[in-house]
């Protein structure tokens, strides 16, 4: 997913997601006022407004854990946009139904997200 998501390659991405998918990203702040992006014409959606309002935008995740039904990401996001350069570390928490991914949620740190993948075992 996070290659072609690299590549902005939207078939790519939603062949990793169920039909349902719902994904809450940081942009979601800027974009939606907080709602998450829902189904694959969500996930669509998405790409656009990553367009509008990050033209650069590159995500670097270097530890992959799998903890229960779900899979914990953490690494470094890069972008620049709307008078805004960020470099800081981040997490995402993925979580696996059928082999595909159902919900998915960005965390402004590692240990944020590792918080929320451990609720998620609770």
């Amino acid at each position: 997913m996070f290659e072609a998501f690299a590549r902005r390659d939207l078939d790519a991405m939603v062949a990793t997601m169920d039909q349902e998918i719902e994904f809450l990203p940081v942009t979601a702040n800027i974009t939606t006022g907080g709602v998450p992006y829902r189904g694959h014409d969500g996930i669509a959606r998405y790409l656009v407004d990553v367009a509008g309002v990050w033209p650069e935008l590159r995500v670097f995740p270097h530890d992959l854990r799998e903890q229960g039904d779900a899979v914990v990401a953490l690494g470094r996001v890069i972008a620049r946009g709307g008078g805004m350069i960020l470099d800081r570390p981040t997490g995402w928490v993925f979580t696996i139904r059928d082999g595909k991914i159902a919900r998915g949620r960005v965390y402004a740190s590692h240990d944020e997200a590792l918080a929320a993948a451990a609720a998620l075992g609770s």
